[in-house]
């Protein structure tokens, strides 16, 4: 029993600071990324189902300035100005706008991919794995919030430049959504009205303007 104790505190210590460690480097990258002014992010998105064999590739880019974002993927571009976003679908000529609910903000969006995790997840250290020479610590997260849709989330770290370089995220069904980042770069020269929607230029383009609030 004396033994089986010192076992049980051990375990406990080791898993107090593993905690302890996966808080700090996540500490680091959020300091890091709150440092620029705007990051550009090129990346390869995946969307893996076994169970309903779907298993597909495509490649995107985003910009973000605070909680400011400018997504082009898939053909289509979704815009957030800081309070409302704009999806624009060339192909159907349409573009949908809706206004932010921070009470709905359930999603890792763009402008929350690099910082999602400083509420309402526990975290630890997982595995190691080294990328064409560069260190990629990854850091395993569970909602504490036992009925949420994501079921867990792994966040690789670029350990020396303290990045993230890759986001692996499972939902409750199964799904695995995974982000890896080919190009990170930061402060770029960007124009006044990137994240302005100029409404007027597509309706005469020809475009649907669906409102839905």
């Amino acid at each position: 029993m004396k033994r089986l104790a010192i076992i049980l505190i051990a375990f406990l210590s080791i898993t107090a600071m593993n905690a302890q460690d996966a808080k700090s480097l996540l500490n680091e990258v959020s300091s890091k990324v709150k440092s620029y002014d705007n990051i550009t992010i090129d990346f390869k998105y995946n969307l893996n189902n076994s169970t309903v064999k779907v298993n597909q590739d495509t490649r995107g880019d985003v910009t973000i300035m605070g909680n400011k974002y400018i997504l082009n993927m898939m053909g289509t571009t979704r815009m957030f100005d800081g309070s409302k976003t704009y999806n624009i679908v060339p192909e159907d000529e349409e573009v949908t706008i809706s206004s932010y609910d921070p009470n709905d903000d359930k999603e890792i969006t763009p402008s929350r991919m690099l910082t999602f995790y400083e509420k309402g997840y526990t975290y630890k250290m997982d595995i190691t794995q080294n990328v064409k020479g560069r260190k990629i610590q990854f850091v395993r997260l569970i909602p504490i919030d036992s009925k949420a849709e994501i079921k867990n989330v792994l966040l690789g770290i670029d350990v020396q430049t303290k990045h993230i370089y890759k986001l692996i995220q499972k939902d409750a069904k199964g799904t695995e959504y995974t982000i890896t980042v080919n190009s990170f770069k930061t402060n770029q020269p960007l124009s006044k009205t990137l994240f302005t929607f100029d409404e007027a230029k597509y309706k005469r383009d020809g475009y649907y303007i669906n409102k839905l609030d």
